[in-house]
């Protein structure tokens, strides 16, 4: 094969890795190993087909083992955790809450309706945790220091 038909193959498996939205990262090395044999060849090194592509299958299943893993934990770390649910956050209740009383509340740009859950008062001012959520409802008890 031509050096720039392994190089246009590296780049088209490199832009795939970007057009999947989850390809587990394998395409890029891959796609690297293409590119590196291409360059061998551009270089002026003769190399036949079969080694061609012998380089290519080793450089694209080693870099795979080796670095695949390393490199992709890295990038993964760095999302942020995405929390489900409204269940142990902390909110600031807005009037006084007797047992079992209702009242609006402002929890993540929404509007929701808390209920006292617990047995003690909820002050104005002082924080409740979600203990639970029920259709449209917060049911919230005092947090206790």
């Amino acid at each position: 094969m031509q050096w720039w038909a392994w190089i246009a193959v590296g780049a088209i498996l490199l832009g795939a890795e970007l057009a999947f939205v989850d390809a587990q990262f394998y395409l890029v090395f891959v796609g690297l190993a293409a590119v590196v044999v291409g360059l061998l060849l551009m270089t002026g090194l003769a190399l036949d087909l079969w080694l061609q592509w012998l380089i290519f299958g080793l450089l694209a299943a080693a870099s795979m083992v080796f670095f695949r893993r390393q490199i992709y934990n890295r990038l993964r770390r760095e999302l942020p955790v995405m929390k489900d649910g409204l269940v142990g956050v902390v909110i600031n209740m807005p009037s006084a809450l007797n047992p079992g009383d209702s009242t609006r509340v402002e929890v993540r740009g929404s509007s929701w309706n808390a209920i006292n859950g617990g047995q003690l008062i909820i002050a104005a001012g002082t924080q409740a945790r979600v203990t639970r959520v029920e259709a449209l409802s917060l049911i919230v008890h005092a947090v206790q220091d």
